[in-house]
């Protein structure tokens, strides 16, 4: 798994790991220090001034804090927030909105998620990195979930399997995955890498000819399984419905559980939840979203290898989120529209993390995923 751990300050931002648990600041928060052990300076008789110890001697004050404070009124009615949510967040509003949302997702998908790859979900007044944080409209927020390390999946030995029960029934498979994934998060597979060993040739093919020898290219297309080559490139177009047949076939048979997972997993994956893509300008993101997922066939392929090397220029821009919601808390049907979405999300990824688990269970307990040293660790 790789880490990107990020420094940041933002304003009235909560800004931690999806499911953790912990109070929350404002950042900006204006205060004065505390006036402790202030007592009158006459021995207490009926007209001694009155002592300030119990008096509150501190104020703080939150820009656009009404707007947090209109969207923890909505969780609650949403069942999203109680007194003993309140409780746990130390009367914060953000650590609040932090701790019912971590509530809705369930400590068994948050364990699951932590298992495997590394989220952040945020709630902000602005949108943006590297101090060109862009304000939003007034009376809107924004949710959005970051990744700050992908998830890994070694595809290729169910890929094996699931060829050996049946010809063609292996790229069906691989191929449905990709194009579900596709439609709600970026993920890096073989047609990442096949992009960047094109890159390479060119760089190659434009630098000085004395430099040429120097370029070591990956060769991608050797790394292919055997089932994903010859189905790269469909000359019919009836490949979808034939590949779509090929999988009801075989959904009751000896891989029925994986069948499952990908049915659920397009399901989610064809819901219409629109992200506010329009608002993503505004933040002044210099690239996609950080994948969310490395898909490879072996340990230590091709992909692999590309990846590595795309992933020591990944952090040299500032990346988009993988969820971007804007909404009005004093909309309500906003606020749910919004936690529609974040909770397509999770539930997709966590129905993708346990597919993989059962395959890694299935296949990879003999060779566990060591990838101990991956380019996108933080220094």
């Amino acid at each position: 798994m790789q880490r990107i751990l990020r420094s940041r300050s933002r304003r009235l931002r909560s800004d931690q790991a999806l499911c953790a648990a912990g109070q929350l600041s404002a950042p900006d928060a204006a205060s004065t220090t505390s006036a402790n052990g202030v007592a009158t300076l006459a021995p207490a008789f009926g007209q001694a001034l009155p002592s300030l110890d119990d008096v509150r001697a501190e104020y703080s004050h939150e820009v656009n804090a009404e707007l947090v404070y209109e969207l923890c009124a909505v969780l609650v009615r949403e069942g999203l927030g109680t007194a003993e949510t309140w409780k746990k967040s130390g009367g914060n509003a953000l650590a609040f909105v932090q701790h019912a949302m971590v509530s809705a997702i369930g400590p068994e998908r948050c364990d699951l998620l932590q298992r495997n790859v590394e989220y952040h979900l945020e709630v902000s007044d602005q949108l943006g990195r590297a101090g060109r944080d862009a304000e939003l409209k007034s009376g809107q927020l924004v949710v959005t979930v970051e990744c700050g390390g992908s998830g890994y999946f070694r595809i290729g030995p169910a890929l094996d399997a699931l060829e050996a029960e049946a010809e063609g029934l292996g790229a069906a498979f691989y191929w449905a995955l990709t194009f579900a994934l596709y439609r709600v998060m970026w993920i890096y597979n073989h047609d990442n890498a096949l992009m960047y060993e094109e890159r390479m040739h060119d760089y190659a093919a434009e630098d000085d000819a004395e430099n040429q020898g120097q370029y070591e290219f990956p060769e991608v297309e050797k790394a292919l399984p055997e089932c994903i080559r010859k189905t790269q490139k469909r000359e019919s177009p009836d490949w979808k419905a034939r590949d779509r047949d090929l999988l009801r076939k075989f959904r009751n048979g000896k891989f029925s559980s994986w069948f499952e997972r990908l049915r659920r997993i397009q399901r989610l994956s064809r819901l219409p939840l629109k992200q506010s893509r329009e608002f993503l300008e505004l933040g002044y993101y210099d690239d996609p979203p950080l994948p969310s997922l490395l898909v490879v066939f072996k340990e230590h392929d091709a992909i692999t290898a590309c990846f590595d090397d795309e992933g020591q220029s990944m952090m040299e821009g500032t990346a988009e989120p993988a969820v971007c919601v804007v909404f009005s808390p004093r909309q309500p049907e906003q606020v749910r529209h919004a936690i529609r979405i974040v909770d397509r999300f999770i539930a997709l990824n966590c129905e993708l993390f346990r597919l993989v688990e059962e395959i890694q269970e299935s296949y990879h307990a003999d060779a566990p995923v060591d990838r101990g040293e991956p380019s996108l660790r933080a220094a």
